[in-house]
């Protein structure tokens, strides 16, 4: 019996999963060369996900090197708790979190990766008002969310409509504010924007460093051309 409900429980999760990657996101275009987007993502990662959830490849001095912030700016604003600049970003949340969501909160750094940038960003765009839930919200890309609603207060509240049907026949969410935030719907698109901008980054701090070498070895490879086509005449010339 046990061993039953452990395989109908793998078929829910998946069925959920499958629901979940079947709802078309909404476009998202990332663009880590945004440097003070990256710092307003940092700075809202910090003050509204590190509570709960943690990018443990990620550390506190690499983000400051690679986004132009101080230690001491780190130190300020950006660092909770006891935490050195040295450390990787934990979160604050206690080992309590599996009883109040049911499950431990999980680590962010690889999150764009796993899911896309498009599905994170519409992730946070689309919570809805849901009185059937515990924590009275859910999402449609990912159905049962146990996360609470923690940018409610910017976004507002809203409600999702009838979906209406994609070519593919898929349900696109429809939602209609029913109570405004403290950001306007243009603001908040923004705000996500950014926190998703520097979650991409947070997936892999070394692009910088992999985008900058692979202009380097293009005109490399581009140089070799030449002197190859070059050497190429050279020793040609006399049979022609």
């Amino acid at each position: 019996m046990k061993r039953l409900a452990i395989v109908l429980s793998g078929l829910l999760l998946a069925a959920t999963a499958a629901h979940a990657q079947e709802v078309p996101t909404l476009p998202f275009k990332a663009d880590i060369g945004n440097q003070a987007s990256l710092q307003r993502g940092a700075r809202d990662f910090m003050a509204y996900c590190s509570g709960c959830h943690s990018l443990k490849y990620l550390r506190y001095n690499r983000m400051g090197q690679d986004l132009g912030i101080s230690d001491e700016l780190l130190k300020k604003n950006l660092i909770l708790g006891a935490a050195k600049v040295g450390d990787p970003i934990a979160t604050a949340m206690p080992a309590q979190s599996v009883d109040w969501f049911g499950r431990v909160p999980p680590d962010l750094s690889l999150e764009t990766k796993a899911k896309g940038a498009d599905w994170v960003y519409s992730y946070l765009m689309s919570f809805y008002l849901d009185g059937t839930r515990p924590l009275g919200v859910n999402n449609p890309y990912l159905p049962g969310v146990s996360m609470p609603a923690v940018l409610g207060e910017l976004q507002g509240w809203q409600e999702m409509e009838a979906p209406a049907k994609g070519e593919g026949g898929e349900a696109a969410p429809h939602f209609k504010l029913v109570q405004p935030g403290t950001l306007s719907p243009e603001e908040y698109r923004d705000f996500v924007g950014d926190l998703t901008n520097f979650m991409v980054y947070a997936s892999e701090p070394t692009a910088f460093e992999r985008l900058g070498l692979g202009w380097k070895v293009l005109a490399y490879l581009f140089l070799l051309l030449i002197l190859t086509y070059l050497l190429k005449k050279e020793f040609w010339r006399d049979i022609h």
